[in-house]
């Protein structure tokens, strides 16, 4: 059977290594990348000083030197090759594009200069080619973050952490040399409803209190009116959340803390001011409110206002519509039933375009067995037949015009990397524009 698979994230590869592993029929499979690269967030979305979550990618490397899968980045679909050229030479086609765009605050000022989403920052200081040209201003004395979870608390740290501390990590050099002249000194992370609603886990939210020269702000009364009745009906995750932030709720600022965290709570952007660039950000305070079991934040009309010059929007991510493949806007993602394809035969589905953006990197590995699963239902049931002649993607390719990162071009994009960071003590240094990514894969991968 003949498998492509569209998107080289954790996802996709996940899918990858579970299909390969199918001993009847024997599968094939073709992974389409748009970027020059592979490993999806595990390069471009992971924090450069967590290490080792990137180092499942040993495992994705592992999967890619499989003698049955074959790897073609910077190829996009939709403009190299076609949904009907995918459904033509392939007996499945899986969907692992994930969830690209930052969704909206809605606010007035949002458009302003100085206001960003997490996609940017995160991909700028990740070394994600679409970003590299961002120049994101860190002149200003106050940051302030929109979000309550991982990824809010991710461009807090980095936003705050010495330069030093981040010199012996993957981040972007041209992320390294800014977060090096920075002028922020109090970053601010909102979130609309309390600390029992946070999204953030445990690790993420401790690593605050543990960053050299860091005071992280907490308002005791965010917490005092957290009961024990409350927190037995909580999950073990947000009883130990609760514990780390009445810890740091007692810190004193002690001397060498020149930045600050402040976490606060029950707030959400109302509007965002400045003549040229934010200025000022405009806070509603919120009330909670128990809904059918879900806790709701309710704009109380109180504002509160606060001076900013830079916003981060981490409340979530939206999928982007992929050619003619269905698409559910609403909820930014491909309608689906277990993985596959809503009212399509042969298209299937995995990840965050799957389900939403939501679990960590691991979560993805269940998801996509889960889709395999279905496949394997649909081949039992006969509603999916594989094939007796191969897949040519070269051939599409190529009829294209594009010019594909194949395995040996993204291997010397590796080596490349790694090598220049040999004396640095770094894991490696990252090529962060288009232009050197594809003079690097195939200017040093001659055609034979």
């Amino acid at each position: 059977m003949y498998v492509a698979i569209v998107g080289a994230g954790p996802a996709g590869f996940f899918s990858a290594a579970a299909l390969l592993k199918v001993d009847d029929p024997t599968v094939h499979i073709d992974m389409f990348e748009r970027l020059p690269t592979p490993w999806g967030l595990v390069r471009s979305g992971v924090a450069p000083d967590h290490p080792k979550i990137k180092s499942v990618s040993a495992i994705f490397t592992k999967t890619a030197a499989h003698e049955r899968f074959r790897f073609f980045g910077n190829v996009e679909i939709g403009r190299d090759v076609t949904r009907r050229d995918l459904l033509t030479h392939y007996d499945a086609v899986i969907y692992a594009v994930g969830a690209q765009k930052d969704r909206p605050l809605g606010v007035p000022g949002e458009t302003l200069p100085g206001s960003v989403g997490a996609s940017e920052i995160v991909g700028w200081y990740n070394a994600h080619p679409d970003r590299s040209h961002l120049t994101p201003d860190l002149s200003v004395r106050a940051a302030t973050v929109i979000g309550n979870g991982n990824v809010a608390l991710d461009v807090a740290r980095i936003l705050t952490m010495q330069p030093s501390a981040l010199g012996n990590t993957d981040i972007a050099d041209h992320a390294l040399r800014a977060l090096a002249d920075s002028k922020i000194e109090d970053v601010t992370v909102v979130g609309r409803r309390g600390p029992l609603q946070a999204a953030f886990t445990t690790p993420e939210l401790r690593e605050l209190g543990e960053l050299d020269g860091v005071h992280v702000n907490v308002d005791p009364a965010d917490l005092a009116d957290i009961t024990d009745d409350d927190l037995s009906a909580a999950s073990q995750v947000t009883r130990m959340n609760i514990d780390v932030l009445r810890d740091l709720a007692t810190r004193p600022r002690l001397p060498g803390q020149h930045r600050q965290i402040t976490l606060t709570f029950r707030r959400s952007p109302a509007e965002l001011r400045g003549a040229d660039r934010v200025e000022e950000i405009v806070l509603a305070r919120n009330e909670l409110r128990d809904e059918g079991g879900r806790t709701i934040a309710i704009d109380s009309g109180e504002r509160e206002r606060l001076p900013t010059g830079l916003v981060v929007r981490a409340i979530g991510y939206h999928g982007n519509r992929l050619e003619s493949v269905p698409f559910d806007e609403g909820r930014g993602v491909i309608p689906n039933i277990d993985g596959r394809v809503d009212g399509e035969m042969g298209e299937y589905v995995v990840g965050w375009v799957k389900r939403g953006p939501s679990g960590i990197i691991g979560t993805n590995k269940k998801c996509a067995q889960d889709t395999v699963d279905t496949i394997l239902s649909d081949l039992a049931a006969g509603t999916l037949k594989p094939s007796e002649r191969p897949a040519a993607p070269p051939d599409l390719v190529e009829r294209s015009g594009a010019k594909p990162v194949l395995a040996e071009h993204w291997l010397a994009i590796d080596r490349h990397e790694l090598a220049a960071a040999v004396t640095s003590g770094r894991p490696r240094i990252k090529l962060s524009t288009w232009r050197e990514l594809l003079a690097v894969g195939h200017e040093t991968v001659q055609p034979h």
